[in-house]
């Protein structure tokens, strides 16, 4: 009870602390960032724009709209204020340049391993741990080389006749003979039994559900301020890590038995695939590295399949005539197909249309606004902060809508 009472004051003190020395900090940092100049005039040059609050910065307004699905608005904002071409701001607990519009985009993704390299956050390291030596950009470099032999078309062509049959499942047990389906947390459950599926061959609605809780834990903790205190979203995601990684553990142990009794495919899925490539180097990837890996990619496929299946479903309802079109296209090809015969690589070549959609919302909806790059060299000569944030304002300038329907671009060739 007297710890109850003392923890109030104890916050107080700490936080009475942190801001004297931020305020400390702050005022040898022209010192500290000019030491190698004669004097102020030959200091490099930083962008317009604030860093907000000590620690928090701008993250609770950036992560507020990004939830609200108004991130633009964060971005003009300070477009309008500072410059058009670049400001400064702080997220994540650091301080950051966000490069916007086309220009900014071009120069950060043409210039990838060259100028800059993906950049995660503390919280990003905390809830995915670095594996043995080796950082998560190491880590990602490695997938990144290992990932396309596994990805070929003659591979995945394979899956589609699983995917389909994920998705009538799916749609037997929480659409049929309903007379209303919240979409997004039913498609969330279907986009983590499809991961589960693709890269673990799980298949048993029990295990897939155990695992939601945790996988939206982790997800939230990702968007989140970078502070580790019970109770707190980033918190509740480290936790929820632990967990996934033990549960992705013990499957990797089975399936190395397996592999090794021959009652698992060297085929089968990403799983196996990992446990019997070699890296550049002709090493094995250790189990560690397999387990965070493996989670990264079930968290990054969920989250970014989840949110276009989403904006597809929003855009299809609130535009009749295109759901009508894609429903044709859907029923042509269903009536081309044998009772119970699933759906064929040469089935999606003939969805034109709905891929149209799709591809038409992902350019409206993008999932992912923006990405994290760090500089590897100096390559900026007005300022020197490592830490970039691309954006162009994609939704805000987009082609113009006619009255009803998808831009003219839908349909490019037959314009």
């Amino acid at each position: 009870m007297e710890f109850l009472f003392s923890l109030p004051l104890l916050l107080c003190f700490i936080l009475l602390t942190y801001l004297s020395l931020h305020v400390f900090l702050k005022k040898k940092r022209p010192l500290l960032a000019g030491e190698n100049h004669s004097n102020d005039q030959e200091m490099p040059l930083l962008p317009p724009g604030r860093t907000g609050l000590p620690l928090i910065g701008e993250s609770l307004d950036y992560f507020s709209k990004l939830q609200n699905n108004v991130i633009e608005k964060f971005v003009t904002e300070r477009r309008n204020k500072y410059s058009n071409k670049v400001f400064k701001t702080s997220l994540l607990g650091q301080p950051m340049a966000i490069l916007c519009g086309p220009e900014g985009n071009k120069f950060l993704f043409s210039n990838e391993k060259k100028f800059v390299q993906v950049w995660f956050s503390s919280s990003f390291d905390k809830i995915f741990p670095k594996t043995e030596n080796a950082t998560n950009t190491q880590d990602y470099k490695r997938v990144r080389k290992m990932l396309p032999s596994f990805l070929k078309m003659d591979t995945l062509s394979k899956y589609v006749g699983m995917m389909d049959m994920v998705m009538k499942q799916r749609l037997h047990t929480h659409w049929r003979n309903r007379q209303e389906v919240v979409v997004a947390p039913t498609l969330s459950k279907f986009t983590l039994a499809l991961a589960c599926r693709f890269f673990l061959s799980i298949d048993d609605p029990k295990k897939v559900e155990e695992l939601t809780k945790p996988i939206e834990d982790v997800e939230a903790g990702l968007l989140s301020m970078p502070i580790n205190l019970p109770g707190t979203a980033l918190n509740h995601a480290i936790k929820a890590s632990k967990y996934m990684r033990n549960e992705v553990a013990a499957i990797v142990r089975q399936r190395k038995i397996d592999l090794s009794d021959k009652s698992a495919s060297s085929t089968q899925d990403i799983l196996s695939h990992m446990l019997l490539t070699t890296d550049e180097s002709g090493e094995f990837f250790s189990e560690s590295n397999i387990v965070s890996n493996l989670f990264g990619l079930i968290e990054g496929g969920y989250t970014t399949v989840n949110s276009a299946l989403t904006f597809i479903m929003k855009y299809l309802a609130e535009l009749p005539h295109v759901y009508d079109e894609v429903l044709r296209e859907q029923i042509e090809i269903a009536n081309s197909k044998e009772k119970d015969e699933m759906l064929a690589w040469e089935d999606l070549r003939k969805m034109s249309y709905s891929w149209n959609v799709a591809r038409e919302v992902l350019r409206l909806m993008p999932p992912g606004l923006g990405a994290f790059r760090e500089a590897i060299t100096d390559f900026m000569t007005n300022f020197r902060w490592e830490k970039l944030l691309p954006n162009e304002a994609v939704k805000t300038n987009p082609i113009p809508i006619p009255a009803k329907g998808f831009p003219v671009r839908l349909h490019p060739h037959k314009q």
